[in-house]
């Protein structure tokens, strides 16, 4: 695979993971949050388990087993997903795709500020005005008046933390276990079966229900789960990290423009300018590190 294909592949991965906001929001016409995203990421885990187990045998045959530690790092990584991806669900019943979109990637800048009171990793100079921006972004993506914010947007904006929890705890456990796909697997699991437990306790469970939302299931779960993450996995290993930061901040776009097109979502002059300068946060705070780092490699 050329660098070009394998950015074409990461685009098409956005592109997924864009329209996949469309399906989330669609969904709660026939289906409850919870049972969504139960079953969705049960799909998923169909979906990756057996690049996963593979994985896992080629770490057994290298005598490498998974200690309690690596196992309760797991768990916690799940845990971190679901609460995600739940409280994302919730408030997208009550906010447009595009806002959802953009207001998720509040993890991108949260994730450098998180490693650093967890860990005390000191993050590049660009997130502190990569957080600014997306601050100044999400005031004017409401309208100019912050109780222009529905119920909706605050819960999404809760999720990018714990997006940006599920993120720090992912890389730290693909590097401790070697094996990103069994990583992938345990925590669509762990989301999957808490997704389910919860909506056994708080929604009505039918298979009329799943047959309603069955596109939306199919395509969160299989495609943006399962098929996206395996597509991302491989083509990342053939482009350049700057390249790969760039292509996926284009998911909201390609979000708002998916909202616009099967939703009929409009926003304001200002609001479309709030999701500019967001999106200049989001790219900013990537790559500016990753450019660092390439010129470093240069002068040495």
């Amino acid at each position: 695979m050329t660098r070009w294909q394998a950015n074409g592949v990461i685009l098409f991965v956005a592109l997924i993971w864009g329209t996949t906001f469309v399906v989330q929001q669609t969904s709660m016409d026939s289906i409850g949050p919870f049972y969504f995203t139960g079953v969705r990421f049960l799909l998923g885990t169909v979906a990756v388990l057996p690049f996963a187990l593979r994985e896992v045998s080629r770490l057994h045959l290298a005598g490498y087993r998974f200690s309690t530690r690596d196992k309760l790092g797991l768990l916690a990584t799940g845990i971190a997903m679901f609460l995600a991806s739940i409280l994302q669900q919730i408030g997208i019943m009550d906010t447009s795709v595009t806002n959802a979109a953009f207001l998720t990637a509040f993890y991108v800048p949260t994730v450098p500020i998180l490693a650093l009171l967890v860990f005390r990793i000191v993050p590049h100079w660009a997130v502190w005005p990569g957080g600014v921006l997306c601050v100044i972004g999400t005031y004017m993506l409401s309208g100019g008046d912050l109780s222009g914010l529905g119920s909706g947007d605050f819960w999404v904006i809760g999720s990018a933390f714990f997006w940006a929890s599920q993120v720090v705890l992912v890389g730290i456990m693909a590097q401790r276990t070697r094996a990103p796909l069994s990583v992938a697997a345990v925590q669509f699991f762990v989301t999957g079966v808490l997704g389910m437990v919860m909506g056994a306790f708080t929604e009505d469970f039918s298979l009329q229900s799943i047959y309603g939302a069955g596109f939306e299931i199919l395509y969160a779960g299989i495609m943006s789960a399962g098929v996206a993450f395996t597509l991302q996995c491989v083509a990342q290993n053939y482009t350049e990290a700057a390249d790969a930061a760039i292509i996926m901040s284009a998911e909201a776009v390609f979000a708002a423009i998916a909202g616009a097109i099967f939703l009929g979502e409009r926003l304001l002059p200002m609001e479309y300018a709030g999701c500019g300068l967001i999106l200049v946060a989001i790219i900013s705070v990537q790559l500016m590190p990753l450019l660092r780092r390439r010129r470093r490699s240069v002068t040495v």
